[in-house]
C-alpha cells in the first residue's frame, strides 16, 4: 500500500509539472504572437516615406524651418542648401590681415597694423557693397560641388600669426555683421602677455564659427629648411592643432609667403586642401590650391581704397611655381 500510495504521489507531481511546462508554453508562444501582430500593425500604418517624413522635411524647400548648422569647429555654411553638383567658377578675393589695432611707436612694421575703426569701416564697405565672408573650406566646397555661399559675393578674411586684437577687436565686427573669418595661428607665437592668442581665445574663435588654419610652429622660412625641420613644422603643427582644437586645419599659409616645389609637396603629403600665398590677387578654381593669391590689407587703407584694391587686382595672372621674398 505505502509503494501504491508513494508512486501514485509521483505520478502527481509529474503532471503537475508537465500542466505548468505546458502553461509556460502557452504564455511565450502568446506573447510572441503579440509582439510580431504589433510590428505588423507598425509597418501597415505607415509608408517607408511617412517613416522618413520628419527627417526629409526638415530641409524641405519653402518649409519654414532651417536644417541644423554643424558643431563648432566644423564647415560652417556649406551644407545651407543641397550642392547643385557642378563646380563653382566665381573667383573670391583672399584679404590677409594682421594686428587690428594702431601701431605702436617705433613698431617694425607698421603697416601690419590696421586699427579697429579702420576695419570696421572696410568691412560695413565690403558688405555695402554686396560682399559677404565666408571661409576656405566653404569656398573649397562651392568650387568642387558647388555647395551654396551664402548671399553676396564671396571674400574670405584671413588673419595672421595669432594676435590677441583679432579675438578682442576683429572678432566683435564680424560677429555683428553674422561674418566668420579664417585664423592662420603660429603655434609658437606671442604669449597673451605680449598680445597673443590664448588657448581659450582660440577655443572662441573656432566656436563663433571661424575657420582654424595655421602657419606652422615658428614662422620659420621654410624653403631654408631640411626635410625634418619642414615636416615638423607643417605635419606636426597640423597633427598638433587638430589634436587640441578638434578641427579640420585643411589650409597652410606660408610663413611671409614664401614657397618653392619642396615646401608645395611637403604641405600637400602633410593633407592640407592647399595654401595661401601673399602674391596680389584672388583665390580662383582654376588655379593650383597650394598657391593661392592674398590680398595684404595695410594700415590707412580707406574703404574706397579697399574696394578699389579688390577691383584692380581680379585679374591678375597665377601664381609663380615658387617665391622667396621680393
Amino acid at each position: 500500500m505505502d509503494n501504491e500510495a508513494s508512486r501514485a504521489r509521483r505520478e502527481q507531481r509529474r503532471r503537475a509539472l508537465r500542466r505548468r511546462r505546458s502553461a509556460a508554453l502557452t504564455g511565450l508562444v502568446g506573447a510572441l504572437l503579440a509582439i510580431v501582430v504589433v510590428l505588423a500593425a507598425g509597418s501597415l500604418g505607415s509608408s517607408p516615406g511617412k517613416r522618413n517624413h520628419g527627417a526629409s522635411s526638415a530641409l524641405a524647400p519653402n518649409s519654414g524651418q532651417q536644417p541644423r548648422r554643424g558643431a563648432p569647429g566644423s564647415a560652417r555654411g556649406t551644407a545651407t542648401a543641397a550642392a547643385t553638383g557642378h563646380p563653382g567658377t566665381q573667383a573670391a578675393p583672399i584679404l590677409m590681415y594682421h594686428v587690428i589695432a594702431p601701431p605702436p611707436p617705433g613698431a617694425p612694421f607698421p603697416g601690419l597694423y590696421v586699427s579697429s575703426q579702420e576695419f570696421a569701416a572696410q568691412m560695413q564697405a565690403l558688405k555695402t557693397a554686396g560682399w559677404h565672408a565666408v571661409t576656405l573650406d566653404q569656398l573649397d566646397a562651392y568650387w568642387r560641388t558647388g555647395a551654396p555661399l551664402g548671399p553676396g559675393k564671396p571674400v574670405v578674411l584671413t588673419f595672421d600669426n595669432g594676435y590677441q586684437s583679432q579675438y578682442t577687436q576683429a572678432l566683435p565686427v564680424l560677429r555683428r555683421l553674422g561674418w566668420v573669418g579664417v585664423e592662420n595661428i603660429q603655434l609658437s607665437g606671442l604669449p597673451p602677455s605680449q598680445g597673443g592668442l590664448g588657448q581659450d581665445q582660440v577655443r572662441g574663435l573656432v566656436s563663433a564659427g571661424w575657420e582654424l588654419d595655421t602657419q606652422g610652429f615658428s614662422h620659420a622660412d621654410l624653403i631654408t629648411l631640411g626635410s625634418e625641420q619642414l615636416h615638423y613644422e607643417v605635419a606636426v603643427a597640423r597633427r598638433v592643432l587638430r589634436q587640441r582644437y578638434h578641427v579640420p586645419v585643411n589650409w597652410f599659409c606660408y610663413p611671409s609667403g614664401h614657397y618653392d616645389a619642396t615646401v608645395v609637396a611637403a604641405v600637400r603629403a602633410a593633407g592640407y586642401r592647399g595654401s595661401t600665398t601673399v602674391i596680389p590677387g584672388w583665390g580662383r578654381p582654376a588655379d593650383d590650391p597650394y598657391r593661392l593669391h592674398r590680398l595684404r590689407v595695410l594700415g590707412g587703407t580707406s574703404p574706397q581704397a579697399l574696394l578699389a584694391l579688390l577691383a584692380d587686382t581680379h585679374a591678375a595672372p597665377s601664381a609663380p611655381p615658387s617665391y622667396g621674398g621680393a
